[in-house]
């Protein structure tokens, strides 16, 4: 087992935000966690990160306890995270934040990396010296997805990839996610298009309220008739 949630309760001041959920991801999986706003999956995915500190539980990476590790050495360790709303260094090059994506690896030559994930995303080598906030919607999302992906992550968690992004890009964006799990990537997915998630996912969990309510395989969460009419809009 590669990330282990036990028990993990977070606050927001006197608002409990995550009400001592547990679940797991396997090595070389992708598992979804969907759920409507404000049920608790960004949350979630900052408290693995070490970006919010949990009142209660514990988190297991790769069979160690990281609850008290701070967000910075994670990386290192091998967690990255695409974040809602891809957060690029906007007055950076497209090449800058590609490499302030390895600033955790001991290695210096990063070279090899970079070259592959502007094979996976050729759009941003055309772009390589432009400035990151003129980029469109979907490139700054490649942006963010190349950034994490150049720390070499065991397990890249995405929040939110399909945000604001017009149908074509979520096609897209859903192929390249698919293309890096292939190539041995594990992936926690957070992600409101619940059909879009489970067609890829091989688990998930329904986290409503800061409880996880629902879990199972992914292709019988979208053929149950619950979800279907809960986060499918059927």
């Amino acid at each position: 087992m590669l990330l282990e949630i036990k028990n993990l309760s977070v606050y927001y001041g006197v608002i409990q935000a995550l009400k001592g959920i547990s679940f797991s991801v396997d090595r070389g999986e992708i598992v979804a966690l969907i759920g409507a706003n404000g049920a608790g999956k960004t949350t979630t995915l900052h408290t693995i990160s070490g970006l919010i500190e949990p009142k209660g539980g514990e988190i297991l990476f790769n069979g160690s306890s990281i609850t008290k590790v701070p967000g910075h050495k994670r990386v290192g360790m091998g967690i990255a995270q695409v974040p809602e709303g891809r957060r690029v260094f906007r007055d950076m090059t497209v090449e800058e934040n590609l490499k302030m994506g390895a600033y955790s690896r001991t290695d210096k030559d990063h070279s090899d990396t970079m070259f592959r994930i502007f094979e996976r995303f050729p759009r941003l080598k055309e772009r390589r010296t432009q400035v990151a906030g003129t980029l469109s919607g979907g490139e700054q999302q490649m942006l963010a997805m190349g950034r994490a992906l150049m720390s070499k992550p065991d397990i890249l968690l995405l929040d939110e990839p399909s945000m604001g992004l017009s149908p074509i890009l979520v096609n897209e964006v859903f192929d390249i996610i698919r293309s890096v799990h292939e190539d041995g990537t594990t992936v926690l997915l957070v992600e409101q298009n619940a059909k879009k998630a489970l067609n890829i996912a091989d688990r998930a969990y329904v986290l409503e309220t800061g409880s996880i309510t629902t879990s199972g395989d992914a292709e019988e969460l979208l053929n149950d008739d619950a979800i279907r009419k809960a986060y499918l809009g059927e």
